[in-house]
């Protein structure tokens, strides 16, 4: 049997205790300023999605086909190995996802952090922020508005690895002919948000 008080404390808890054993353990974390990543999941008509933050915004959404264990993992690789859940420290994402998810929320007041992306895929995100809600734009189209038209593969590119789909609307994005193109989240998950969209 251990000594520590604190661990006994947690090997005893039930539920609400384990809540708050993870809340003080977050907010000891913070003060001594080693959370570098925070995460929680968030339900959604599409499944689990996992969402994680730095100090500097929302760096990752990963829907319920990822594997979230592997996602923390490239976190803790990419970015800082002091990952930790606090999912009160993401309450403000998971609350404009609900609303987004519920038609009363056309677009995130979120700071993002995209330092997952760099260089051009990192150009074209910050344009995919300017496709409005409702609205759709294509891989030609964007390649042009970055400045490289004959770009189209790696506009692409930069919507398949978006490190925060539907915050950074990717889903927006179709082919010149119309068709809905590829999604991270699947294409029943694009279609039903361009659906949810165009209601």
């Amino acid at each position: 049997m251990t000594s520590d008080p604190t661990l006994t404390a947690l090997l005893d808890a039930d539920g609400p205790h384990l809540d708050q054993l993870r809340d003080r353990l977050v907010a000891q974390a913070a003060a001594a300023d080693l959370l570098d990543v925070a995460h929680r999941t968030v339900d959604s008509p599409y499944g689990a999605l996992l969402v994680a933050a730095t100090d500097s915004g929302l760096v990752r959404l990963a829907f319920a086909g990822e594997d979230h264990a592997a996602v923390l993992d490239r976190l803790a690789t990419l970015i800082s190995p002091r990952v930790l859940a606090a999912p009160r420290r993401l309450d403000p994402v998971a609350r404009q996802l609900d609303e987004y998810f519920a038609g009363r929320r056309r677009g995130f007041d979120l700071p993002v952090d995209l330092r997952l992306a760099r260089g051009f895929r990192r150009e074209v995100l910050d344009h995919l922020r300017e496709v409005p809600y409702g609205r759709t734009s294509t891989y030609t189209q964007l390649a042009a508005a970055a400045g490289r038209p004959r770009a189209v593969r790696a506009v692409g590119s930069a919507c398949a690895t978006n490190p925060v789909p539907i915050v950074v609307p990717c889903h927006r994005v179709v082919r010149t002919d119309g068709t809905i193109g590829q999604y991270l989240g699947g294409t029943e998950v694009k279609r039903a948000l361009l659906a949810l969209e165009a209601a």
